[in-house]
């Protein structure tokens, strides 16, 4: 029997978060009247042009830099690609060397094998057992025709974070650009791209409360891209397409308030997590935590039920929505690419559930979904 949504507890925040009330505040009037294309010189274009440029002011205070220093995007992958792609001499594909990670979104693992098809040689960095790269790995790794290094600042399946501010200056020592994919980060932990170092940093806005379907990249003052999409001058001409104001001025919004209560909200959401890891290890046996103990989101809470598909748990407790790894490979029964660099045993990580919490959550929440999946796990052990 299908659970009512208002019986559910949401516990899938690394998939995609609810749109916050004053994101869709701030697109309903370019939904209505203010439909103009912000490229025309009358009024409606002057008033949508002025929204995507507030838009764009807001993005860049979330992450500490300057406004045109953003390039509004699809979301997440596109802004991967854009670096990805865009970074390499297409000429001469063969005479140029990237270096990434493991444990990578598919948005950047995906983009690398293909360019690896095309001549480009690339370096996957393995992890270590809390799925973190080794900085030193990324010295020795480094070429002469090195182009890019591309690691990501925060793990959504585990959360872990990155050393990305120490491999962002070895990558300076060298005069190689890096990149971080932060889709799973902004909004969730503090962010600077000066103090992180880093020339490309890629946002996804579903990600914290704004609309699916918008994202941004920031692209630093003296980096250059080749445009992943060739037409007209928007975005500075690294980005041709009439500008998406609606979804635009939602991501905006969305990281006005990510900015203003991120400290409060971080103290609120790992303290609930915290707990919620506490009752859990107290009454499951032979649970395992996957990632790292601390040096990992705020939200996120990956753990492994040994001998017990964690697709399997889940269906049996439909009121509880989460995962088992990342979203778009959510429910298969093979174990995530990972776990599977981190070096978790195939019996340990085909038992892992993916936890990740926000806004809308409470402690009786939390309370109750820890309730529920011990009953199942224990029923389960013992059958």
């Amino acid at each position: 029997m299908t659970p009512e949504k208002e019986d559910c507890i949401y516990l899938d925040h690394n998939a995609t978060t609810p749109v916050c009330p004053e994101a869709l505040a701030t697109m309903l009037p370019y939904l209505k009247g203010d439909f103009g294309n912000p490229s025309s010189a009358h009024m409606l274009g002057k008033i949508t042009k002025q929204g995507v440029e507030d838009a764009r002011k807001k993005v860049a205070a979330l992450v500490g830099c300057q406004s045109h220093e953003i390039i509004f995007t699809s979301g997440g992958s596109e802004s991967n690609n854009m670096v990805l792609k865009g970074i390499l001499d297409f000429q001469n594909l063969q005479g140029c060397h990237i270096i990434t990670s493991a444990v990578e979104h598919p948005a950047i693992l995906n983009p690398a094998l293909f360019l690896m098809e095309l001549g480009v040689e690339v370096t996957i960095l393995p992890v270590d057992s809390f799925g973190c790269v080794d900085p030193d790995e990324v010295y020795r790794a480094i070429q002469p025709n090195t182009r890019l290094i591309s690691i990501m600042l925060a793990n959504n399946e585990t959360g872990a974070l990155q050393p990305v501010r120490e491999i962002a200056a070895i990558a300076k020592a060298h005069g190689v650009p890096i990149h971080t994919d932060a889709a799973q980060a902004v909004g969730k932990i503090e962010i600077n791209v000066n103090n992180l170092g880093v020339d490309f940093l890629s946002i996804a806005g579903h990600k914290l409360y704004g609309p699916t379907g918008v994202g941004a990249l920031f692209l630093r003052d003296g980096q250059s891209i080749t445009p992943l999409i060739h037409g007209a001058a928007q975005e500075n001409g690294k980005r041709a397409g009439t500008e998406n104001i609606i979804l635009s001025a939602g991501l905006g919004t969305a990281c006005e308030i990510a900015r203003k209560g991120m400290k409060e909200e971080i103290k609120r959401i790992s303290a609930m997590r915290d707990r919620l890891q506490g009752i859990l290890f107290e009454n499951i046996k032979d649970l395992v935590l996957n990632g790292h103990p601390t040096k990992r989101l705020p939200n996120t809470l990956n753990i492994s039920i040994p001998g017990i598909a964690g697709e399997q748990i889940l269906e049996a407790l439909p009121n509880i929505m989460a995962s088992t790894g990342a979203a778009c490979h959510d429910r298969t029964v093979e174990l995530s690419h990972v776990l599977a660099a981190m070096g978790v045993p195939a019996e340990i990580g085909m038992g892992a559930i993916r936890l990740t919490l926000g806004k809308g959550n409470s402690h009786e929440q939390l309370r109750d979904a820890a309730g529920l999946i011990i009953r199942q796990i224990r029923r389960m052990q013992d059958a």
